[in-house]
């Protein structure tokens, strides 16, 4: 049936009131912070076709929406300062108070970085000293989907005690010392999600294309194919009798896994894809627990996830710095053969390939019996380093040091190091350095010797191994060591082999 012409009429009037209003995502607010010195896209919806003015400090912009209502100008690099209005017409007019053009960080990752100030070490002094109208915040919900989503539900505030306690405290220590390093605005948008997989943060089209997670994904799409409504209703039922019963025992919680922060490509969607081109100076990001079972996985799959959100961005290879694990669990009297959370470590290591990368070591910070160490302040203090030393020109020290080569002498190893302060390397505590073991070519790794050779060498020997071949330093969940360099930097955990010292070869056939 053909629809009556006053009721075409109506519609296509109705249409008009819908689309014609110039809206933007939320990302764009009061209060929010610009990042200085660089271009910074401004975009939104209107109705197609039509004009859009945009107005900031003095310079303007126009353009039009596209075919499909959206619209995208760039802002001219601006001084850090303020407070501005952003204005933007069309046939309505959108106007944001108190802008401010400084620096913007992304704090992104997992639980470690989503734990708020109030949990943290030290909170109940900081959270009264929170009144800080030059640390902004925005937090974005956590929500996971498959289908990409243009906007969320959040606003930029000032730093008060209020905002700050449930804040992360990672990104809010960081974002206290660039501000008083830097005597500009911070900009902080805190982006993780507790117990979030790396592939949760990577689209699906990047991840099938990649190949290197096609059984994951397969394994993925099998398990959402089983989890249907009706076995989450039940799931459902279970927790309604359980909290009929007088909530006894554990809270069977029904997580449904298609919405969960697990879900390759949901996170990127849900969280990540409505601030995507959101002028930034950089990332800092805290994850890798949830991966530790899958390093060799993670060798490649953290790597990608960085390129991708780099080229996703369209701003170069901005600044990307990341914590290392931290030391957890029990520690063992004896060298540990092989170890999931070490490997995963080093996964992390390896990825500082990237150009413009730094990682925070902390294997001196974590808590053997919680995987989530309370000492934040620590965590931010050594992320800030890397952007106060390679953004912002400051002559501090920011790398850990690093292993660089050995020389096998007699029965002794030469290990030296590299990115050690001009202090020196540093045994804390007792003179004698912790956290060395060594081994022969029978692969058996054994409890070492070793002292602390000029500045930037360690001398590694056992009694029982005349012909070293292997030499690691804390590759364990949770080691007992002690090196660091006179900045309080803790060595980075390395190996020298590659796991398969001791294994028998194949005969060739």
């Amino acid at each position: 049936m053909k629809t009556p012409f006053f009721l075409s009429i109506l519609i296509l009037l109705t249409s008009k009131l819908v689309f014609a209003e110039v809206q933007m995502p939320n990302i764009f607010g009061n209060h929010m912070v610009l990042q200085r010195d660089q271009l910074n896209p401004v975009w939104g919806t209107a109705t197609p076709g039509e004009r859009i003015s945009v107005r900031i400090g003095g310079q303007s912009h126009s353009t039009y929406a596209g075919p499909d209502g959206r619209w995208k100008v760039k802002l001219r690099a601006m001084s850090a300062g303020g407070p501005h209005a952003l204005e933007v017409k069309a046939d309505n007019e959108l106007r944001f108070e108190d802008v401010m053009v400084g620096e913007v960080w992304i704090c992104s990752g997992q639980s470690n970085m989503q734990w708020s100030l109030n949990k943290s070490d030290g909170g109940d002094l900081e959270i009264p000293l929170a009144n800080e109208p030059m640390i902004r915040m925005i937090s974005i919900p956590q929500l996971g989907t498959q289908v990409p989503q243009d906007n969320f539900n959040g606003k930029w505030e000032h730093s008060s005690p209020a905002i700050a306690a449930e804040f992360s405290a990672v990104g809010y220590h960081f974002g206290q010392r660039l501000k008083q390093a830097l005597g500009v605005t911070i900009g902080l948008i805190d982006n993780a999600w507790g117990g979030s997989a790396a592939e949760a943060w990577v689209p699906r089209d990047i991840l099938e294309a990649d190949g290197h997670c096609d059984a994951y994904l397969a394994e993925w799409d099998k398990k959402v194919a089983a989890y249907t409504d009706e076995v989450h209703a039940e799931k459902v039922a279970r927790l309604e009798a359980w909290k009929a019963n007088g909530r006894k025992g554990r809270a069977p919680w029904p997580n449904d896994i298609r919405v969960g922060q697990h879900r390759p490509a949901n996170l990127y969607n849900g969280a990540l894809h409505p601030i995507i081109g959101y002028g930034i100076r950089g990332v800092i990001w805290y994850q890798g627990e949830t991966n530790s079972g899958r390093a060799a996985n993670y060798n490649h799959l953290f790597p990608l996830m960085i390129n991708t959100w780099r080229d996703h961005w369209k701003q170069g290879d901005f600044p990307f710095y990341w914590v290392q694990l931290a030391d957890f669990s029990k520690e063992l009297p004896d060298p540990q053969q092989n170890s999931w959370w070490a490997e995963l470590r080093e996964a992390q290591t390896n990825t500082l390939s990237l150009p413009n990368t730094g990682q925070a070591v902390i294997i001196d910070v974590g808590e053997g019996r919680d995987i989530h160490p309370r000492n934040k302040r620590t965590v931010g203090d050594r992320l800030a380093r890397h952007a106060l030393a390679k953004d912002y020109g400051f002559n501090i020290a920011s790398e850990s040091p690093r292993y660089s080569k050995m020389e096998i002498s007699g029965g002794e190893v030469n290990v030296t190091f590299d990115h050690v302060s001009a202090g020196g390397l540093y045994a804390f505590d007792v003179p004698e350095v912790k956290g060395f073991d060594i081994a022969g070519a029978d692969g058996v790794f054994r409890q070492a010797t070793a002292s602390i050779e000029g500045k930037t060498q360690v001398v590694v020997s056992h009694p029982q191994i005349a012909n070293p071949a292997a030499v690691r330093y804390g590759w364990a969940e949770n080691p007992v060591l002690n090196l660091f360099d006179r900045n309080g930097l803790p060595v980075t955990p390395f190996r020298t082999d590659d796991g398969t010292l001791g294994q028998e070869t194949p005969a060739a056939e």
